[in-house]
C-alpha cells in the first residue's frame, strides 16, 4: 500500500514538471516528424527528377544525389544520442562556445535524423514509372507530376510508416537529455533526485510514455481507416468485374 501511495504522491507533487516534460516531448516529436517528412519528400523530388540536358545543371543534380546518399547513410547508421552530441557541441565548437537553445536544438536533431529515414520511406513509396510517363505525356512538368500525381499517392502509401516514425520519435526524445533538453525523461531524473524514489518515479514516466504512444497509435490508425474509405462500395458500370455485375443485378432485383 505504501508503494502505491508513493506513486500517487509523486504524481500529485510533481505533476507540473511531468506535464511540462510531456508537452516538450510531444512538441519535439511532432515537429521533428513533420520536418523530417518534408525532408524526405524533398529528397524524393530531387532523386526522381530527370537529368537536365544542361551540363551545369546535370552536374549539380549528381552532386545533390551524392550528398543525399551520404546524408541518409550517416544519419541512419549512427545513434541519435551521438548525433545530438555532435550537432549540439559541434555548433558550440564552431561558434567559439555559443550554444543553440535547447528545445530548437532537440527539434533540429530529431528532424535531421527522421529525415534520413523518411527519405528511404518516400523512395520506397514512390509508385511505378508509368505514373511519371503518363503525366509527362499530357505535358506536365516534373514538379507538377510530383505534387499533383505522385505525392498524393505516396502520402497514402507511406502513412503507416510515417505513423510508426512518429511513435518512435516520442520514445527517442528521451536521448536528448544528454544535452539537457527538458523532455519527459529529463524531468524524471530531476524528480528522482529530489524524491529519492527511483523505481516509483520511472514507473510513472513509463506509464506516461505508454499512454502517449498508445493514444497516438490509435488516433493514427483511425485516420488510416478514414482514408481507406468504405469497403462496401459498388463499382457501377463495370463490364469486366463479375462481382460488380452481381451487385448491380441484385440491386435491380431488390
Amino acid at each position: 500500500m505504501s508503494f502505491f501511495q508513493d506513486v500517487i504522491n509523486i504524481v500529485a507533487k510533481y505533476y507540473p514538471q511531468l506535464l511540462s516534460g510531456v508537452g516538450n516531448t510531444m512538441l519535439i516529436a511532432l515537429t521533428g516528424t513533420v520536418a523530417g517528412l518534408a525532408i524526405g519528400l524533398l529528397t524524393g523530388i530531387v532523386r526522381t527528377a530527370p537529368f537536365s540536358r544542361n551540363g551545369f545543371v546535370r552536374v549539380l543534380h549528381k552532386i545533390l544525389n551524392a550528398v543525399i546518399a551520404v546524408y541518409v547513410e550517416i544519419f541512419r547508421g549512427t545513434p541519435m544520442m551521438v548525433q545530438a552530441m555532435v550537432i549540439y557541441w559541434g555548433y558550440a565548437f564552431a561558434s567559439g562556445g555559443s550554444t543553440l537553445p535547447l528545445i530548437p536544438s532537440g527539434i533540429l536533431i530529431v528532424s535531421v535524423n527522421t529525415g534520413a529515414y523518411m527519405a528511404e520511406i518516400v523512395r520506397g513509396g514512390i509508385i511505378d514509372k508509368g505514373q511519371f510517363e503518363g503525366a509527362m505525356s499530357i505535358g506536365m512538368t516534373h514538379s507538377q507530376t510530383m505534387f499533383k500525381v505522385i505525392i498524393p499517392q505516396v502520402m497514402r502509401n507511406i502513412l503507416p510508416s510515417v505513423s510508426n516514425e512518429f511513435v518512435i520519435n516520442i520514445k527517442d526524445t528521451s536521448v536528448l537529455n544528454v544535452i539537457g533538453v527538458t523532455e519527459l525523461y529529463y524531468f524524471a531524473g530531476i524528480i528522482k533526485r529530489q524524491s529519492f524514489e527511483t523505481f516509483q518515479t520511472y514507473l510513472v514516466v513509463c506509464v506516461l510514455y505508454f499512454i502517449l504512444t498508445f493514444t497516438v497509435t490509435r488516433l493514427l490508425r483511425f485516420v488510416e481507416r478514414k482514408l481507406d474509405g468504405n469497403d462496401s462500395y459498388v463499382i457501377f458500370g463495370s463490364q469486366s468485374d463479375s462481382a460488380a455485375e452481381i451487385r448491380i443485378k441484385t440491386a435491380r432485383e431488390g
